[in-house]
């Protein structure tokens, strides 16, 4: 038996592979347009060049947004899995399955916010007159797309290294009594979560794009491992269930989707308008008000689950 047996995997490889081919055609064109471009010509090949753009870009912004929704379908294809993999009780076992699961999501989470980052810088490029940005945003695309071509090849070796005779470690094992960083207690950790919270909500107020920037990247780390190792136990409503991917499954309401995906979008747009600045020279400060408001609903969900507990139990886990 083998994985690529399943519909999901096969469906998610065949949609890659479109994906990679209509990415692969844009990128020969965007070869020719950064090596003809010259916007203060006034030739035919100019002309065609402005076309040619146009057509590119929606093909590109088609193809980045399609990667984009496939992310989550890649997400649900390691929770059909779980139930082929030996000893998989989620994707926690079929990530951890080989070598090559926790690099490959690492890469398509920073894959998602590099095409976030595209998108922005080419719908400013768009909406000028001169198309300022072009070559900067294409230079940018042509790296995204060379670790697209890694990504798939890791996909494939991926699927065709999970075992499906030998029993892999389930989540119970994988993140069992943690060290958590610097010798911080969950309510350590739990504390610091809202703490460095409110420092980015004060700085996004502030408008300080390069201090949102730090302080979202230190957050990521410090949410990662207070959803995991503290919120986690109240939506599993268990002191020794400590797994980011359980909380994905139809068993607790797929709930996970919107504590992950409203983390990184909060995390996106906290980091995102720091580097549209340093890419394009020009502010872009209006993103910070939806990292406000998308951290601050994933704080409100991750503490509701917590209050909830607390109201019926009247104890802490």
């Amino acid at each position: 038996m083998s994985v690529f047996l399943s519909d999901e995997i096969i469906a998610f490889l065949a949609a890659e592979l479109v994906i990679i081919a209509l990415m692969g055609v844009s990128q020969v064109h965007v070869v020719h347009i950064l090596r003809k471009w010259d916007f203060t010509a006034t030739t035919n090949l100019q002309y065609l060049l402005e076309k040619k753009n146009y057509l590119v870009n929606t093909i590109l912004t088609f193809a980045v947004a399609c990667k984009i929704v496939l992310f989550i379908f890649f997400a649900l294809a390691l929770n059909e899995l779980a139930g082929v993999v030996p000893g998989a009780m989620c994707s926690a076992g079929v990530v951890g399955s080989n070598r090559y699961g926790n690099f490959l999501l690492l890469l398509k989470i920073l894959l998602i916010f590099g095409f976030g980052l595209w998108l922005i810088i080419n719908r400013l490029d768009l909406k000028a007159l001169n198309f300022p940005f072009l070559r900067r945003k294409y230079v940018i695309f042509s790296a995204l797309f060379a670790l697209i071509l890694v990504e798939f090849a890791l996909e494939i070796l991926f699927f065709l290294n999970i075992p499906l005779k030998v029993p892999v470690f389930c989540c119970s094992v994988v993140f069992k009594a943690p060290k958590l960083p610097f010798g911080y207690t969950q309510m350590m950790l739990a504390t610091f979560f809202y703490v460095v919270f409110a420092a980015i909500v004060a700085l996004n107020f502030m408008k300080q794009a390069a201090a949102s920037f730090a302080l979202n990247l230190l957050y990521l780390f410090v949410a990662y491992y207070a959803i995991t190792y503290f919120f986690g136990l109240y939506i599993y409503e268990q002191p020794n269930h400590k797994c980011p991917y359980c909380m994905l499954l139809r068993d607790y309401y797929y709930v996970g989707y919107l504590v992950w995906g409203s983390l990184f979008l909060g995390i996106f747009f906290g980091i995102a308008p720091f580097l549209v600045e340093l890419i394009t020279k020009r502010p872009y400060l209006h993103l910070l008000k939806f990292s406000t408001i998308w951290l601050a609903i994933n704080a409100v969900v991750c503490s509701f689950y917590v209050l909830k507990y607390y109201s019926i139990a009247r104890v802490l886990l």
